[in-house]
This record gives structure tokens, C-alpha cells and sequence, in this order.
């Protein structure tokens, strides 16, 4: 059976860091890249953040570029999303999910979590 579990999230003060992490299992971790995509209410879901199944490449919204970092562990199966200098604007309910290919838009990836609820707010 496959599992996507987020943790990590929470409340944060604008200018605050989190770091969220999702481990992965019921599939060959290795096999796969993994994303960050999150969703605020009332939006659309949103790609943040991708990483390659060696983890030498990456991809990064424009939103989060020089603030969010990927890394995965694929010994452990998990991919982390290191977040600093967090903004109101970055309050989602963050979904990690695996797919084939970097660049394929969230409707074709294959697994997803169930998420981790990010607030930055004062």
C-alpha cells in the first residue's frame, strides 16, 4: 500500500522557518521524483518545489526561489522542504507527491499525501 506522510507543519511567525518532511513507503522511493505542491484556500494548487530521483536536479516555483530548499533522503525515503523567510503568502496546506518526470503538470503525478497545514501569520 503506498504512503505519502507530511509532517512538520504548523504555525509560524512571518520572517520564521519550517522544515516539512514526507516519508514515503508501499513504493521504490528511488524510482521517482518527489514535489512539494500546496494549495491556500480559495486557490488553485500550486507546484513549489522538485527533486530527481538522485537528487541533482531541482526545480523551484518562482514564489519560493532563494527562500525553499528540496533534499531527499533515498536510505530513508523521505523528502524534505527546508522553508526560511516564510511569508503570509506561503500559508497552504502543503501536499507531498511522487511522479515520473520533473515538469508534468500535478494531475499526472501518481502518489500524494494527505498534507500538512503551514500558517505564517503574526
Amino acid at each position: 500500500q503506498v504512503q505519502l506522510e507530511e509532517s512538520g507543519g504548523g504555525l509560524v511567525q512571518p520572517g520564521g522557518s519550517l522544515r516539512l518532511s514526507c516519508a514515503a513507503s508501499g513504493f521504490t522511493f528511488s524510482d521517482y521524483v518527489m514535489s512539494w505542491v500546496r494549495q491556500a484556500p480559495g486557490k488553485e494548487r500550486e507546484f513549489v518545489s522538485g527533486i530527481n530521483w538522485s537528487g541533482t536536479q531541482k526545480m523551484y516555483a518562482d514564489s519560493v526561489k532563494g527562500r525553499f530548499t528540496i533534499a531527499r533522503d533515498n536510505a530513508y525515503s523521505t523528502v524534505y522542504l527546508q522553508m526560511s523567510s516564510l511569508k503570509p503568502e506561503d500559508t497552504a496546506v502543503y501536499y507531498c507527491a511522487a511522479s515520473a518526470r520533473l515538469s508534468l503538470p500535478t494531475t499526472e503525478y501518481n502518489y500524494w499525501g494527505r498534507g500538512t497545514q503551514v500558517t505564517v501569520s503574526s
